[in-house]
Parts: C-alpha cells; sequence; structure tokens
C-alpha cells in the first residue's frame, strides 16, 4: 500500500511539472532506482542519529533542485512518515536595499544576486540553530520574489511550528570550496575581465566561503551533487527555467536571453569548481545532455 501511495504522489507531482516543461521520462524506473535509494539512505542516518539530519541538496541553475527536493519531501512524507521540510538557499538572499549598500561600499558587483556574500548568512546560521534548539519554537523562513529581486514581507515567510525530522537545504553553491588565491588571478570571462579587474569582487566571494559559508556546510549531514554535463548547460536550462518563471509570475519581470548570459557569468567560476571538487561527495547524480537523471553513486 504504501508503495502504490508513493507512486500515486510521485507521479501527481511530475504531471503537475510537465505543465510547465519537458516531459519526465522512465518516470518509475527513476522513483525506484534514485529517489526510493536516497530517502532509505536518509531514513537510515536518521533511525541511526536520532536528530534531525540536514540534506543538502546542490548543483548548478536549472539542474532540477527544486524539483528533487519536492520529490524526496513526498517520499520521506510517504513512506517513512518523517516530518520533513525542504527550502532554498535563495530565499536567503540580502534585501536589495542591503545589496545596494553592499555594492557602494565593497564593489558594484555585489548589487546582483547569486553568489556568496549576496546572502543572509547570519539569518541562515540563526535558522539551523533554532532547529536544533532543546526547546523548539516556531522557525520563521524567509521568502524571496526573484521577478521583483527582493525578499518579501515577514507576514509571507513560511512558519516551521514543529521540529522537523529532516530538513532538505538546496542551493546552486551547497557545499562549494574556496580557491587559492593564485587561482582568482586569471579572468573565467568578460565579466571578471572587464568589471572586476582588481579581483576585489573575485576575492570578497572566495573569502566568505572560507568562512561564513563554510560554517553553514559543515553543518549538513549528507550532500547530494547533481552533476551537469557542462557549463553550458548552465545557460540552456537557466534560461526553461526563466520561462517557467514567466509561466508562474504572470506578467512580472523576467530576465531576456541576453540577460540570462551575463547573469551566469557571476556563477561560472563556482559551478566549474563544483563540477571538479565535488565528484566525491555523498552522493552524486549524473545528469545527461538531454536532463535526465543518469547514474547515482553513493561515496
Amino acid at each position: 500500500m504504501d508503495k502504490e501511495k508513493v507512486e500515486k504522489k510521485f507521479l501527481n507531482f511530475i504531471k503537475k511539472q510537465e505543465v510547465l516543461g519537458e516531459p519526465f521520462l522512465n518516470k518509475l524506473d527513476q522513483l525506484n532506482n534514485f529517489y526510493i535509494p536516497i530517502c532509505d539512505l536518509i531514513f537510515k542516518d536518521f533511525i541511526k542519529q536520532k536528530k534531525t539530519i540536514i540534506i543538502g541538496l546542490s548543483g548548478g541553475q536549472g539542474s532540477g533542485k527544486s524539483t528533487i527536493a519536492a520529490i524526496l519531501k513526498i517520499i520521506l512524507e510517504t513512506k517513512y512518515s518523517l516530518n520533513t521540510i525542504n527550502f532554498s538557499i535563495d530565499d536567503f538572499y540580502k534585501t536589495f536595499a542591503s545589496r545596494k549598500k553592499m555594492s557602494k561600499k565593497v564593489h558594484s558587483l555585489f548589487l546582483t544576486r547569486g553568489v556568496p556574500g549576496t546572502h543572509d548568512t547570519k539569518l541562515l546560521i540563526d535558522i539551523f540553530k533554532g532547529i536544533y534548539k532543546k526547546k523548539f519554537k516556531p522557525v520563521l523562513i524567509p521568502k524571496f520574489d526573484k521577478s521583483i529581486d527582493d525578499r518579501l514581507p515577514k507576514k509571507k515567510w513560511a512558519c516551521i511550528n514543529k521540529r522537523p525530522n529532516i530538513v532538505i537545504f538546496e542551493g546552486w553553491c551547497i557545499g562549494s570550496k574556496p580557491e587559492k588565491n593564485i587561482q582568482l588571478f586569471k579572468p573565467l570571462n568578460l565579466l571578471e575581465k572587464f568589471e572586476d579587474s582588481k579581483l576585489t569582487w573575485r576575492k570578497k566571494v572566495n573569502n566568505e566561503l572560507k568562512s561564513n559559508y563554510k560554517k553553514i556546510f559543515e553543518l549538513i549531514d549528507k550532500l547530494i551533487f547533481l552533476k551537469v554535463p557542462s557549463f553550458k548547460y548552465v545557460f540552456k536550462w537557466r534560461y526553461l527555467q526563466e520561462k517557467k518563471l514567466k509561466i508562474k509570475s504572470r506578467g512580472k519581470k523576467i530576465m531576456s536571453e541576453f540577460q540570462i548570459k551575463k547573469f551566469i557569468m557571476y556563477y561560472e567560476r563556482i559551478t566549474k569548481n563544483m563540477l571538479r571538487d565535488l565528484n566525491k561527495t555523498d552522493i552524486v547524480i549524473t545528469l545527461d545532455k538531454k536532463h535526465r537523471l543518469k547514474t547515482i553513486k553513493f561515496n
């Protein structure tokens, strides 16, 4: 019965996703060969550790993190009755006003959300601490609206009233590692070459990874990495994501193809490093060129 329940909820969810994007192939094969084994492992970890388990879910823009996080939540709740919450590092972007201040004080490129340094790491750490507190109190998770490029008011934040068994924490840069300073010198693209010629932006981003973000990533119990075929697919899939946003946000401002090309330059350095550095992470899921789950490796 549990199996039928899981399959039904999974297929219903996928059906809704297909309305906005490409059709999913081999649905039940993916459920049985990818999602169920991951959830089995998470469940075993929870039983063994007897505490809230934090799962990091990482991968390039448009790789499918939000969809996969939602699927894992469905299975963990339906099959194992585990109280599961998921949220994105994207919801912890600093407000537009805060980034504007940072762009004047540190470097103009910090006005654009995305890289380490543009998230409210203090708020994120406070929320993780709140989840672990001996006496649990309701926790508020912020909401960021990308179509207006700003955080929504507190009354629209999500409220977690009960301590979760599992937290799925997803985001493009989760688990990324800093580079050696010498590696920062050679610009990777036109943005770095012409808009960060003094390396101020790159150094600040790298230092954030060494300090504030390292503290957050150390709280993760298991890290899942979605490995895209190459960086060029980040543009292709991010563009598809923007098309979906257009359908969902009903006429709100979205990015053009040219704007996306420039936007992903902000992410290029860290994304390429992750493709190199995260092959030995806890769970690596390789995606093929058609955006399908290809292989899974448990390290």
